[in-house]
């Protein structure tokens, strides 16, 4: 009779198991789906930032050159200045 009880209790167990193991896959690939859809869309936001950044790197190159010419004008204005002296001004007394 113990055996048939441990036989009996074994397969109570194994039965209560089964839906609990079913649960836990469901659960687990709810999971594993939502994780997919947080990579896809990290993976669409990383080749944005990719995007946006060639185009900041882009621009800021830009700059540079431009700011480059522009501080080559001003030295070359500020050269052709030194040339000619201003002519000094001096306090009278009366």
């Amino acid at each position: 009779m113990t055996r048939k009880n441990t036989w009996a209790g074994l397969a109570v167990a194994v039965l209560l198991s089964l839906p609990l193991a079913a649960c836990k896959d469901t659960k687990t690939l709810e999971e594993n789906e939502q994780l997919k859809a947080q990579v896809a869309e990290l993976q669409k936001e990383n080749g944005q930032l990719g995007n946006d950044l060639e185009t900041v790197t882009a621009a800021r190159d830009t700059l540079a050159k431009e700011n480059e010419t522009l501080k080559a004008e001003v030295k070359a204005r500020k050269t052709k200045r030194s040339g000619t002296k201003a002519t000094s001004r001096k306090r009278r007394r009366n």
